[in-house]
C-alpha cells in the first residue's frame, strides 16, 4: 500500500536517487553501487546517505552477493510516478478502495476533480509469466511489466472513450494511470431492476468495443458498473485485438461470463450463440428495448 507519510518526507535528491536506480534497472538485475553517483549525478558521499534514507523508508532493496546492488521496491516506484504527477495537478490521495491481484486503486483529487488512481501491479509475483500473456515485453523487472500494463491500459481507454462507456484517461506516469470515476457501482454489489436492460447494455457495449477492433478478455460482474444511465466496464490491461490468436475464445468467454452472471442471479436466459453473432457481426436485433428511465438500481 502506498505511504503518503514517507512521500512527504522526501527530498529532491531522494528522488534523483530513486530515478537513478530506475534508469540503471534498464539493463542490470540489480544496480550496482558504483554506478549510482553517475546515473543520479551525485557525489558519492550524497548517494550513500541517500541510499540509507531510501532503505530505511522501504522504497529500495539491497543485495550483497555477488556483489553490492539495489534495485526499486513498488515502494519506490509508487513515489516516482506521483512525484511527477503532483506536478502536474494531483493534490491528494484518498482512501484505498479496491486491491486487485494486479492492481491497487485509490481515490484522488488532480485539477480540484476527484479522480481514481489506479497503481498496476502486474509482474509483481510472476513478471515473466504476465509478461508472456499480455504480449508485453521480456523486461529485466517487474516494475517496467507494470509500466508497460498501465500503458496498455491508457492506450485502450484513449481509443475506446469517443465509442464506448469507459472511465476517461486524465494523466499516467510510469504505472500509474489517473482516470474519471466510473458513473453508479459495480455490478456484483448492485442489484438492478431491469436486468433485461442492464444486460442488453453489456452486450452492446461488447459489440462496440468489437467493432473497433477490441476484446475486453476479463469481463465478468467485477469491472462492469452500472447506473441509471447505463453501464461503464473498467479494467483494460488485458486486452487483445481482434486479431489475436485467442480473440475467439476471449470474446466468447467474456460474453459467456456475462451471461452466466445474470442467469444466476435474476433468472434471465439469453441464447449463447445468438449473442455472439449480434456481437461479432451487428446481426439481427436484442429482444428487449427499454430506455434509461426504465432502469433503475437498488
Amino acid at each position: 500500500m502506498f505511504d503518503s507519510s514517507v512521500f512527504k518526507k522526501l527530498e529532491k535528491n531522494d528522488f534523483r536517487v530513486l530515478t537513478g536506480i530506475e534508469i540503471g534497472m534498464r539493463n542490470y538485475q540489480w544496480v550496482l553501487s558504483d554506478t549510482l553517483s553517475s546515473f543520479s549525478r551525485l557525489p558519492t558521499s550524497e548517494v550513500t546517505y541517500r541510499i540509507n534514507r531510501l532503505l530505511k523508508f522501504g522504497l529500495i532493496k539491497r543485495t550483497t552477493m555477488p556483489y553490492t546492488g539495489y534495485r526499486i521496491h513498488f515502494g519506490g516506484y509508487d513515489v516516482l510516478a506521483l512525484g511527477r504527477l503532483t506536478r502536474r495537478g494531483l493534490s491528494a490521495i484518498g482512501e484505498n478502495i479496491g486491491v486487485g491481484k494486479e492492481s491497487v486503486v485509490y481515490e484522488g483529487i488532480y485539477d480540484s476533480e476527484p479522480v481514481i488512481l489506479k497503481f498496476h501491479r502486474a509482474g509483481y509475483t510472476s513478471f515473466k509469466q504476465v509478461a508472456r500473456q499480455r504480449d508485453i515485453g521480456q523486461e529485466h523487472h517487474w516494475v517496467f511489466v507494470a509500466k508497460r500494463a498501465a500503458e496498455r491500459e491508457r492506450d485502450a481507454l484513449a481509443m475506446l472513450q469517443n465509442t464506448v462507456r469507459v472511465p476517461g484517461i486524465i494523466d499516467y506516469n510510469r504505472h500509474v494511470v489517473v482516470m474519471t470515476v466510473a458513473n453508479g457501482s459495480e455490478l456484483s454489489k448492485t442489484t438492478v431492476d431491469d436486468p433485461d436492460w442492464f444486460l442488453d447494455g453489456i452486450i452492446e457495449q461488447i459489440r462496440k468495443i468489437y467493432a473497433v477492433g477490441f476484446i475486453h478478455a476479463d469481463l465478468s460482474e467485477y469491472n462492469v458498473f452500472a447506473s441509471p444511465e447505463g453501464v461503464e466496464i473498467i479494467d483494460w490491461p488485458g486486452y487483445v485485438t481482434t486479431m489475436h490468436p485467442d480473440a475467439e475464445f476471449l470474446l466468447t468467454r467474456d460474453v459467456r461470463n456475462v451471461l452466466t452472471f445474470f442467469n444466476r442471479k435474476y433468472g434471465v436466459v439469453r441464447e449463447f450463440d445468438e449473442v455472439v453473432d449480434y456481437v461479432k457481426c451487428g446481426n439481427g436485433q436484442l429482444d428487449h428495448e427499454h430506455t434509461a428511465t426504465d432502469a433503475p438500481i437498488t
